[in-house]
């Protein structure tokens, strides 16, 4: 057996070990402020939106600076869209559960990345996909929580997720399903105007570090504003 299948559960379980402690530092985001407060945009999903919250420079942080106005956070780092754990996905690990109903005029959403990579291996991930989104966007858990946002009234920007950068990532398997969810995303993008997809997957160069943190997953600072201004001009310049 090829050294890489034997070693990419062992990779995994240490860095899901770590991805959960640091749950335990990034807590679970903002609350939700009284409608008094005004705040219009709401980000909820995973380590993609909550790293770098702890200096300050996490993306929802950058759009909030970028927009000059208040952005609540309620990711949570290791968070799934697929999460039946009642105590630890009310406190966020679920990310549908993330939401609540407010004066949103845009929610910003990411996730499914950790349903696909601890909960299929970034292989044979059809049933997973399938589950998180059908192919036309329609179905699925992804679709559930758009639905409910986009009932409320508020529009939706779709965060996806960076690409591996070439070297030393043990997310390097998983190209091929996240250019599948990002094509199930578009589908649901192109079937509602209040929903913008934000693909990141041609954002980073082949063999650049310097849009990842140190564990090669996460998002560096400089990948942070980079991410957090796109996304404040996809709010500043919608109609």
């Amino acid at each position: 057996m090829p050294t890489s299948l034997l070693t990419r559960p062992l990779t995994l379980a240490l860095t899901l070990a770590l991805t959960l402690a640091l749950t335990l530092l990034a807590a679970c985001g903002d609350v939700i402020p009284p409608a008094s407060e005004k705040a219009r945009i709401l980000a909820m999903g995973d380590s993609l939106l909550a790293w770098n919250r702890l200096s300050g420079q996490s993306i929802p942080d950058v759009v909030e600076q970028s927009l000059e106005e208040p952005v609540v956070d309620r990711s949570v780092i290791a968070a799934r869209m697929i999460y039946r754990l009642p105590v630890s996905g009310a406190a966020g690990l679920s990310i549908p559960k993330q939401y609540r109903p407010g004066p949103w005029d845009w929610v910003i959403l990411n996730g499914g990345g950790n349903d696909l990579w601890f909960g299929c291996g970034c292989g044979r991930c059809t049933d997973k996909l399938d589950k998180l989104l059908s192919e036309d966007g329609t179905r699925g858990a992804i679709a559930g929580v758009v639905q409910r946002i986009r009932a409320d009234g508020a529009r939706v920007v779709f965060v996806g997720y960076l690409r591996s950068p070439g070297r030393s990532s043990p997310i390097e398997p998983c190209k091929d399903e996240g250019d599948a969810l990002d094509a199930r995303v578009a589908a649901m993008a192109a079937g509602d105007e209040g929903v913008y997809f934000l693909s990141l997957a041609d954002l980073v160069p082949h063999r650049d570090l310097s849009f990842h943190a140190a564990d090669r997953v996460h998002p560096s600072f400089k990948a942070g504003r980079v991410i957090g201004q796109r996304i404040a001009a996809i709010i500043r310049g919608a109609p």
